[in-house]
């Protein structure tokens, strides 16, 4: 099992900035929710839906009533519950988060505008957050750890460094693995490449765009329907997908340089939001456009 790194730095001298309180570092990653991120593949795509849940006797083994530090998404497919300590996370940790984990089903009963995919539960995931971990807890989330109702838990430790000029920077160390099966459909193999679903998306639509330079956008949407994603289509203009983004914080779409894809009338960002519903409709239609353009599940 790799440890999933991030360091943030640039041959700068930096000294510990450490968080004092938990509402701290709470607020911190609501406003910088791509640091919860677990991997650059399959929980790579973050976005923060709400915090400070209560729970009624969310703490079933101290007899007592929780609270939800952060609720996430990773892509379209799972919700999170992140579970934040300024100090170790260890074993007793774990139990906390078990016992909110075993009263998940209250958030989507209070708050169903966390989950619009009606026709799908959701799968869930469980996050630590802290500034260390035991080695107990770290050798359990190296082998893969899973409640007994086998949702998957992660742990991630972070550290806040801060240089003479005020910038801030951000290392985090993240412990989880995770066991895919064919029903994930979680990776996927174009012309040779593996990639989760919203690269996926993003490559297909690239190489057809490379191999038709030309093309324009009406022309584009007619070979990937917006249909085909669902709410928000396969792409937008750049500038619509910016707009998304200013407005709401989160990012919808691929902004980044090497990300967006030069039409010959436009600028195109692709849709990050794929989950295993609208992914088997745009991988089934690739697979019916061109004997040069298969998809495979890995």
């Amino acid at each position: 099992m790799e440890i999933f790194r991030q360091i943030t730095a640039n041959n700068i001298e930096l000294k510990s900035y450490p968080f004092l309180k938990e509402l701290a570092m709470e607020a911190y990653l609501m406003e910088n929710e791509d640091i919860l991120k677990l991997d650059t593949e399959n929980f790579a795509d973050v976005t923060v839906l709400d915090a400070e849940i209560a729970l009624k006797s969310g703490r079933k083994t101290s007899n007592r009533d929780g609270r939800i530090d952060i609720l996430a998404k990773y892509g379209l497919d799972y919700l999170a519950l992140i579970e934040l300590k300024i100090n170790e996370i260890n074993d007793q940790s774990l139990l906390q988060l078990e016992d909110y984990l075993n009263e998940r089903h209250q958030i989507l009963t209070k708050h169903p505008e966390f989950w619009s995919e009606v026709e799908n539960e959701p799968n869930w995931i469980g996050v630590l957050v802290g500034s260390s971990i035991s080695p107990e807890l770290q050798r359990k989330l190296q082998d893969g750890y899973s409640t007994a109702s086998g949702i998957p838990i992660a742990g991630m430790i972070l550290r806040r460094f801060r240089s003479i000029k005020n910038e801030i920077f951000v290392i985090t160390d993240t412990f989880f693995k995770y066991n895919y099966t064919s029903r994930d459909f979680s990776k996927f193999e174009f012309k040779g490449e593996i990639y989760n679903k919203a690269r996926l998306v993003n490559k297909v639509v690239r190489t057809f765009v490379e191999e038709n330079p030309t093309i324009s956008y009406a022309e584009l949407e007619k070979k990937f329907p917006q249909s085909l994603q669902g709410s928000i289509g396969v792409f937008d203009t750049k500038e619509n997908a910016q707009e998304i983004f200013d407005r709401t914080g989160h990012k919808r779409h691929y902004l980044k340089s090497d990300e967006l894809i030069k039409l010959s009338d436009s600028i195109i960002a692709t849709s990050n939001q794929w989950g295993l519903g609208n992914i088997t409709h745009f991988v089934n239609h690739v697979n019916n456009m061109d004997n040069d353009y298969r998809i495979e599940n890995k």
